[in-house]
């Protein structure tokens, strides 16, 4: 009951940040009237940071965008998209900064909020995965509810945390975010320079509609016609690649 303000105040802004998905950010000032940062957590708890490193410490801390994805844990010969070995579900938007400054302050820089050295006696279910993107790098962090908990993957190394006293800001975070996101597609496919995993434009969705075409026009190959000499030589070899 103590952190119900907390809740509310969160769930109002998570639900407003993701219910459009544009990867726009969206003015949240107005959204957390009642929560303010902690002088006292400033730092990234020692146990996170000697766990993580500085590299995976100075992405979240100086994140200069964090993107939302859904993602769950990967069926037995699922083909899809992955992110750090889940099935990658959708995509949830981007978090602004004063969304990211109360995830930082209270899962990564508050001590009431996390457990060390306890594991929890439950099922980690993945939901929400944030990746903090600082220039080329990013450091991933996963949500886990209703066992409450986060993972870091940064460097191939996975670092999990019990959460469990923070499980209000957890739901909070994670369950509009659910319930808003929108189908990914591949940034790469799209040409998209960012993550985003959405179509933006009429000619970005036209492109996801070809589900075997090339993506550029130019690159099919003409027919050749019954006049012109067969190929041969290296000319002749199919490499397979579309």
């Amino acid at each position: 009951m103590k952190r119900n303000w907390l809740k509310m105040s969160v769930f109002a802004l998570s639900f407003l940040l993701a219910a459009a998905a544009q990867a726009q950010e969206t003015d949240a000032k107005k959204q957390l009237p009642e929560w303010k940062p902690n002088p006292n957590h400033t730092v990234i708890l020692e146990e996170i940071s000697s766990a993580i490193g500085a590299s995976a410490v100075d992405n979240i801390t100086n994140a200069e965008q964090i993107f939302c994805y859904q993602v769950a844990s990967k069926p037995e010969g699922y083909t899809g998209y992955t992110l750090d070995g889940f099935a990658l579900a959708g995509f949830c938007g981007v978090i602004n900064t004063e969304l990211k400054t109360m995830i930082v302050s209270e899962l990564f820089m508050n001590p009431d909020n996390i457990i060390f050295d306890v594991t929890e006696n439950c099922i980690i279910r993945p939901r929400i995965m944030l990746r903090f993107v600082r220039g080329v790098d990013s450091t991933d962090v996963l949500l886990s509810s209703p066992c409450h908990a986060f993972a870091i993957f940064y460097g191939g190394k996975l670092n999990a945390f019990n959460a469990k006293p923070a499980a209000q800001i957890i739901d909070a975070l994670v369950d509009p975010l659910v319930r808003s996101k929108v189908d990914f597609a591949s940034p790469a496919l799209l040409n998209q320079l960012l993550p985003i995993g959405i179509a933006q434009t009429d000619e970005q969705k036209a492109l996801l509609n070809e589900k075997n075409g090339p993506l550029r026009k130019w690159e099919k190959a003409p027919k050749q016609s019954d006049n012109e000499p067969r190929r041969g030589g290296w000319n002749k070899i199919n490499l397979n690649m579309k």
